[in-house]
């Protein structure tokens, strides 16, 4: 009768610790979500505290109104995806596939149009543009005080109102009859060996992969490698799909530096499997399509709903499905978040974002202004 009694005591005791330990948790997470908020609002930042509030203004507003880059059977599922959850809302897609209709929009929002549309990419050419005609939602707060479920490493720590939702590393793609697997380079300074000088390798002239390697290397180092690179007598390309097509007609045997998303692409349809890529460290990895809801939207917060949508894992699946394999790094189990676990990683984040034209200018004139070869 005593040890039953005293194990009554005992459960008694853990529950009320339990339900002490409860609310202070919840109290000190108040408090944290209190102080973000004020943090965020002394710099002029909107903050929600309640994610039911923000889903409620979103159904008053009703509409979205989404300008994107993404391809139509990209947005057709995701705008479904987005409908099914919130059935209120009504999406308008429209295509911003360009550099030249970026620039055109960003020339419009100079001009104080553009206010039909509530979210908008942002193109890296013309990123730093855009901080003035953006809402200043405090998403990398919300997002750390999980009022949005959206992983805070996507949302830009500078500008805090702009979110990645891809991200793109660089790799070595290869013909398997060509050259096989154990002769391809391990590490960026093995194509400077002796075996690939001579038209060993192609490589763009516009050295995407190189100046992602700036974060890493430093611009120095990656300026000394590139004039290095130079001297091996590349075959030069331009552009990544063409040359990695050539690649599996066997025209070529090696590649430095394509787009991961571009050699998954020609894999796709690389019917003998010829195609082979290489991830080498550091990974150059670019944070990639930027989107932010627009200072002028009417349905701001159903803009809000859209980015947490797209960054979270069911957006992230139908990203790396229709957009291939391009869901960003920082999602939880993305397929990049799975292969490159563990991996070194040179990043190109928002700190560089706006600096990367500058880079590849500077190891372009280390090459000493190749042109593609014929």
């Amino acid at each position: 009768m005593t040890t039953i009694f005293f194990r009554f005591i005992a459960t008694v005791a853990a529950s009320i610790l339990l339900v002490i330990g409860s609310h202070v948790a919840v109290g000190a997470q108040s408090a944290a979500l209190r102080q973000a908020k004020t943090a965020a609002e002394a710099k002029g930042y909107l903050f929600e505290t309640n994610h039911d509030d923000i889903v409620a203004k979103a159904q008053k507003e009703g509409k979205l109104r989404f300008l994107s880059s993404w391809d139509a059977k990209l947005m057709d599922q995701m705008g479904k995806a987005l409908k099914k959850k919130y059935p209120f809302m009504d999406v308008t897609v429209g295509e911003h596939g360009s550099v030249e209709s970026a620039q055109r929009f960003l020339l419009e929002l100079k001009a104080g149009r553009g206010k039909e549309w509530d979210v908008a990419r942002l193109y890296t050419e013309f990123y730093d543009q855009y901080t003035p005609f953006l809402k200043k939602f405090d998403l990398r707060g919300m997002a750390e005080q999980n009022v949005l479920t959206v992983p805070p490493k996507m949302v830009d720590p500078q500008t805090r109102n702009s979110i990645f939702l891809t991200s793109e590393p660089s790799v070595v793609a290869y013909n398997k009859k060509l050259i096989s697997e154990d002769k391809v380079p391990n590490t960026w300074q093995d194509f400077l060996k002796p075996e690939f000088k001579g038209r060993k390798f192609i490589t763009d002239i516009r050295p995407l992969a190189l100046a992602v390697l700036v974060p890493a290397w430093g611009m120095e180092k990656v300026l000394d490698f590139a004039k290095k690179i130079a001297a091996q007598d590349p075959i030069w390309v331009r552009g990544h799909t063409k040359p990695l097509t050539s690649v599996m007609a066997g025209e070529y045997a090696l590649f430095l530096g394509p787009n991961y998303g571009s050699v998954a692409g020609v894999q796709a349809k690389d019917r003998l499997g010829v195609v082979g890529f290489k991830i080498i460290e550091p990974v150059p990895l670019r944070i990639h399509q930027a989107n932010a809801v627009l200072e002028s939207a009417a349905n701001a917060y159903a803009g809000l709903l859209l980015l947490e949508f797209a960054a979270s894992p069911e957006g992230q699946k139908i990203i790396d499905q229709y957009w291939p394999l391009a869901a960003s790094v920082f999602a939880p189990g993305s397929h990049q978040e799975q292969i490159l676990k563990g991996k070194t990683l040179s990043i190109v984040d928002a700190v560089h974002y706006e600096k990367l034209d500058d880079y590849m200018d500077r190891i372009v004139q280390a090459y000493g202004l190749p042109k593609e070869t014929k």
